[in-house]
């Protein structure tokens, strides 16, 4: 994984508070993980094939989205709207990627996972880089796991 690559995906993420919620948002340490990380309430998924293969996650708690939803002006914090919102960080992500990478990535449709302990599986021996994203008090991760 190249570091301009990571950085796509990096302002991808900090792109969207700063639009969304005109207000940056901080990017912790980065650090390495073997296996599969612990993700939070809400997951947006964006999987990726062509010259990489695997996926990048955009995961935040419910607390964090429902400050963000205020920042907004939204009065509806549903679950469904946690989901909603999840995916749009999500697709600004997949967004940011298509521009910068072209044809040599295939990237999907962003999902959405949710629910107290939703899982992300990955293939045995397959390391992921884990971005803290700090906003306002909450702590999300974004999680770039491509061989």
């Amino acid at each position: 994984m190249h570091e301009q690559e990571l950085k796509t995906f990096v302002e991808g993420t900090t792109n969207f508070f700063e639009v969304t919620a005109q207000q940056p948002a901080s990017i912790g340490s980065p650090y390495l993980m073997e296996g599969s990380p612990a993700v939070h309430e809400y997951t947006g998924v964006i999987n990726i094939s062509g010259k990489r293969e695997g996926a990048v996650y955009f995961t935040a708690p419910k607390a964090m989205l429902t400050v963000l939803l205020m920042k907004m002006q939204e009065n509806d914090f549903s679950h469904e709207t946690m989901r909603d919102l999840v995916g749009e960080v999500a697709n600004m992500i997949s967004g940011n990627a298509r521009r910068d990478f072209g044809r040599d990535f295939v990237i999907s449709v962003p999902s959405v996972l949710s629910g107290e302990k939703p899982q992300i599986r990955h293939k045995p021996g397959m390391r992921s880089f884990i971005i803290p994203i700090n906003w306002r008090s909450h702590s999300a991760k974004l999680i770039v796991a491509l061989t």
